[in-house]
């Protein structure tokens, strides 16, 4: 008798006019753009984790085309990249981020050392970022201090070599860096010279310095470009943008050392001008997504959990125009691709049995987007 008055009540409540519903969860989306230092480059959006939909948030100017950013694994500051060149090579930049609101505050800037940088990332610790500079075929590791401002440069490195495919490759071109799970590495991706390189990363110093062994090799004219580790630490899947094909790895954690084992193309069938861009894992581990410029869309591939090889699984058109990089949300609901010359940003849901990405209905505006990045609180 007493569960069906509370029942009763409780629908009652709810079929009163004007009467307030459960807020959905959401969660912070960070865009880095191609942008005008006066106006802003980096946007800010919240995403509804029930309908996926988009609310613009704020944003923040300052930094020439701030293209790539990082969150703090402590989700106090967000890092970006100053996307110029020039002697004194590129900017990197600091922001806080307030708790409540996710508003950036810019707190400092450094150089990227080398031209052109193009990626940045935090370790895991919180003490030092990564860049990689495309047009100087450089890395860099540079200190972060407790209150999110940034230091000079700790580590500077030059890559050299080239590979096979003069257009692109007459030089060293460092497209990305990450760390491994555990820390004790950072692996840079070189689409000159057709390697992924490894290094010892000492984050109370804020150094890295090269591994034995130094790298791994691609098949020659790869051109890898991204690239993302399995959640179990096993694996890291990479794609090549030159010749649109993702690469799988296993991967030694005792010894930071990479081996090749697979490469499957990202097209159904060949498409004149095409390029891949960015390389994500689902947070459950079961498939691997890419994006295709030209083809405009994101392929989808199966993971075998015991071996890591890859199944082609299919095709999601990104809903615009060279999608430059996409972002698969913590929860793994949500895909949301950034379409740079279509200037738009779409929201996908998956499906958790197939993993296919399909139209959730939402999507922004954002001159030149490049970068997607989510904050979880």
């Amino acid at each position: 008798m007493k569960r069906a008055l509370l029942a009763s009540l409780i629908l009652g409540l709810s079929l009163v006019p004007g009467a307030a519903a459960p807020a959905a969860e959401k969660m912070s989306v960070y865009v880095g753009s191609y942008a005008d230092a006066k106006v802003n480059g980096i946007h800010h959006f919240t995403l509804d984790l029930e309908t996926g939909a988009l609310t613009a948030a704020g944003g923040a100017s300052g930094v020439a085309n701030p293209s790539f950013v990082a969150i703090s694994p402590d989700k106090k500051f967000l890092y970006a990249i100053g996307e110029t060149g020039g002697k004194k090579g590129g900017a990197v930049v600091s922001f806080s981020i307030d708790e409540k609101s996710g508003a950036l505050t810019q707190l400092s800037e450094s150089s990227s050392v080398g031209n052109g940088p193009c990626y940045i990332t935090a370790d895991k610790t919180g003490k030092v970022v990564l860049v990689a500079n495309y047009g100087g075929g450089s890395v860099a590791s540079i200190p972060v201090s407790a209150d999110g401002k940034l230091s000079e440069a700790a580590t500077f490195v030059q890559h050299t070599g080239s590979s096979i495919n003069k257009g692109n490759q007459a030089g060293p071109h460092a497209h990305s860096i990450n760390v491994s799970p555990d820390n004790k590495f950072a692996l840079a991706a070189d689409l000159g010279i057709d390697k992924i390189l490894v290094y010892k990363l000492d984050p109370a110093k804020g150094t890295m310095v090269a591994n034995d062994p130094p790298s791994a090799d691609l098949p020659p004219g790869s051109g890898p470009r991204h690239f993302a580790f399995h959640s179990s630490g096993k694996y890291v899947y990479a794609c090549g943008e030159i010749n649109s094909t993702v690469n799988a790895f296993t991967y030694d954690a005792d010894k930071g050392v990479l081996k090749h084992f697979q490469a499957l193309s990202t097209l159904p069938e060949p498409v004149k001008g095409n390029s891949t861009a960015e390389c994500q894992v689902h947070p459950s581990g079961k498939f691997v997504y890419v994006s295709n410029r030209g083809h405009n869309s994101v392929a989808v591939f199966h993971v075998d959990e015991t071996t890591g090889k890859l199944t082609a699984a299919g095709h999601a058109p990104t809903g615009g125009k060279t999608p430059r990089n996409f972002g698969v949300d913590p929860t793994g609901k949500f895909l949301i691709a950034a379409n740079q010359d279509s200037s738009n940003v779409v929201v996908f849901k998956i499906d958790p049995k197939t993993g296919m990405p399909s139209p959730a209905g939402h999507e922004v505006a954002v001159p030149k987007p490049v970068c997607v990045k989510f904050l979880q609180r």
